[in-house]
């Protein structure tokens, strides 16, 4: 049996989980998320638990258990704490601005970019040079933190651009420069 995927997910109190076929729905705090699942796939929620179960040993079943059960932990964990990203913007005049639609960053390009939250998402700029992601999607924060990177990647040789706290930017050295 799937050691991820037989561990019962823990229910906290002011969250409620639906199961409606293999939609399920999970509502708290922070919001609701709703999430479709394989349909080989069965849930049961009793009292203040929830266990995710499979019809056979076959490893397609035993590879969706596991996923499974760690998708529902992380709606629960979502809609009680949250997830967040946090980004560091590098280089001279390169700075990020909230705005009611979103982000407006300078990145060293001709122009202002403007990036748009989608729903359930919240951007924040502590400081200019400091962009954080929050959340109660994992999956959405994760994927909003990864194009606002994209924008402009950190680059090798002066680490300019936009990276994740914390990642480390393997530097390259310049030209020798003469003989």
């Amino acid at each position: 049996m799937s050691r991820i995927g037989k561990l019962p997910v823990q229910i906290p109190a002011g969250v409620t989980v639906t199961v409606e076929g293999h939609v399920v729905k999970v509502k708290g705090p922070k919001g609701e998320l709703i999430r479709t699942f394989h349909p080989e796939i069965g849930f049961k929620v009793e009292g203040q638990v929830a266990e995710v179960t499979r019809p056979s040993d076959e490893p397609k079943h035993k590879s969706l258990h596991g996923l499974s059960r760690t998708l529902l932990a992380n709606m629960v964990e979502g809609v009680t704490k949250g997830y967040s990203k946090a980004l560091e913007i590098t280089g001279v005049g390169y700075k990020a601005e909230v705005r009611p639609y979103g982000l407006q960053l300078a990145l060293g390009l001709s122009h202002q970019i403007e990036f748009k939250a989608p729903k359930g998402i919240k951007l924040s700029a502590p400081q200019p040079t400091q962009v954080l992601v929050e959340g109660a999607d994992k999956e959405i924060v994760g994927q909003v933190a990864a194009e606002i990177r994209a924008l402009r990647k950190p680059e090798p040789y002066k680490g300019k651009g936009v990276k994740y706290a914390g990642e480390v930017i393997r530097r390259k050295a310049g030209k020798a420069g003469g003989k």
